[in-house]
């Protein structure tokens, strides 16, 4: 097996929170900055914190309590707009049957990630779930790639990640780790090739012949 650590970004990339995330910033940006934003004004923001995203779609003064009401209402509807993408779930149990070591990087706080992990059984594939409180710095610094690999006691050279947005792959870079963007992510597949990660796979079944080698 060429590949032994394999970490995972959640969002767009395991599950399909894009509806539930348009919708939660629909329902944020409706009540602060009405009739300003539409979907398409959202999607090059996706990958960030979310703290950052409203900072940049509102301003610095009114982002906490714009967060605070994002998180409300994603938290209610989660479930009602969360999808699992193809074959999620059949490939991450049999990597897990492998042997490989899996973990989830994220920028959602870990009561949501795990929330989404829970909902699609994912959750106990996972040797660790990297979210936002758990380091300063997020992607695309290294330092939550670094510390999933400093719980899974993983080789860089053994070790990749797959995301689906640019923040993704260039964490992965910074890390000195393969990096995979998925075709399925909402930006683009020309989008995510921009990035030049090592690898851009259509079907999740996909990765395992990568993980292989």
């Amino acid at each position: 097996m060429r590949y032994k650590t394999i970490l995972f970004d959640l969002d767009g990339t395991l599950i399909n929170t894009n509806e539930l995330i348009i919708n939660s910033f629909l329902y944020t940006l409706e009540k602060y900055f009405p009739n300003k934003y539409n979907r398409e004004s959202l999607i090059p923001h996706f990958g960030k914190p979310l703290h950052d995203q409203m900072v940049i779609l509102g301003n610095e003064e009114l982002a906490p309590e714009m967060v605070k009401t994002y998180r409300e209402h994603n938290i209610k509807n989660h479930d009602r707009f969360v999808e699992e993408f193809p074959h999620v779930k059949e490939v991450i149990s049999q990597l897990y049957d492998f042997g490989a070591k899996l973990g989830v990087v994220t920028t959602k706080m870990s009561t949501t990630a795990l929330m989404g992990l829970k909902l699609f059984e994912l959750d106990k594939f996972m040797s660790t779930v990297i979210a936002y409180e758990d380091t300063e710095l997020h992607k695309p610094a290294p330092d939550p790639i670094i510390l999933a690999m400093e719980r899974l006691e993983a080789d860089p050279r053994t070790t990749l990640m797959l995301g689906d947005s640019q923040y993704d792959i260039q964490a992965a870079q910074n890390a000195g780790i393969t990096s995979i963007g998925v075709g399925w992510s909402i930006k683009g597949k020309d989008f995510i090739r921009g990035y030049n990660p090592d690898y851009i796979i259509d079907d999740m079944r996909e990765l395992l012949s990568i993980v292989k080698g």
